[in-house]
């Protein structure tokens, strides 16, 4: 269930939100995200966060809201975060309080379980984090009745690294997805609000894109990056990619 464009035509199209000022990194993100979405250019609005402030975006005109991942870790140290950071940590956050209240689909990324997480209650923290390459993802029970994550084998492999973790689950959050290494790799707030850990959106060529891109940022050592392009080229995660075409065709306004 990726590939190929959808048969019909979004009345309202979606939001990506980046917030990656890397160029290679942002426009290798929105691609992958329009080619195993399904999505063509019209479909999909990119707002660049770290470049400018959003303004009075309204959430409800669009079919959905994906949040992109980047380099921002929500656990930093306030005094430690850049003057684009901390805007955009408050944008989203007064973004999300209308997406949570009004349940507006929304599709949080990496960097996304770490704000919906805070923003509901739970505590991000350094104490899960997950080398970048391959991960085995766990469905959980209530994953396996949920829209986007049910007939998904109960585990799948998935592509991902990060720093920081949700360590706390919001209380009244849904662990759809689970880890030994981490374990909330993926909830659901309300009937329509996700979150991931892993990556729907990367393939073993975006992985590559982001090895170079990210590679002086602490992820991994420098000289480990041409070892870690090789590992992803092994061959390539089937699942995922279902989680972000199922968003795209469950909240569609056709």
């Amino acid at each position: 269930m990726r590939g190929g464009r959808l048969p019909w035509v979004a009345v309202k199209p979606f939001l990506l939100l980046a917030i990656r000022a890397e160029d290679a990194a942002a426009d290798d993100e929105y691609a992958s995200i329009l080619r195993l979405g399904g999505l063509d250019a019209s479909q999909l609005h990119r707002v660049r966060m770290e470049q400018a402030p959003v303004g009075d975006l309204d959430p409800t005109a669009y079919s959905g809201v994906i949040l992109g991942g980047g380099p921002f870790q929500r656990s930093d140290p306030e005094g430690k975060k850049s003057d684009a950071q901390v805007r955009v940590e408050a944008e989203l956050e007064s973004l999300l309080d209308v997406v949570v209240a009004q349940d507006l689909p929304f599709l949080g990324l990496c960097y996304g379980i770490g704000v919906l997480g805070t923003h509901q209650g739970g505590i991000v923290d350094r104490s899960f984090g997950e080398p970048v390459g391959r991960m085995p993802v766990t469905v959980t029970e209530a994953g396996q009745a949920d829209p986007l994550f049910t007939g998904l084998p109960e585990q799948f492999e998935a592509f991902g690294g990060h720093k920081e973790a949700l360590s706390v689950t919001p209380p009244h959050a849904v662990v759809l997805a689970t880890s030994a290494a981490c374990p909330v790799q993926a909830f659901r707030v309300g009937a329509n609000v996700y979150a991931t850990q892993f990556h729907p959106e990367l393939d073993a060529a975006s992985l590559q894109t982001r090895i170079d891109a990210y590679r002086t940022y602490g992820y991994f050592p420098p000289e480990e990056a041409e070892a870690l392009k090789a590992v992803a080229r092994e061959r390539e995660v089937q699942w995922p990619a279902t989680i972000l075409r199922r968003f795209v065709t469950r909240y569609a306004a056709r």
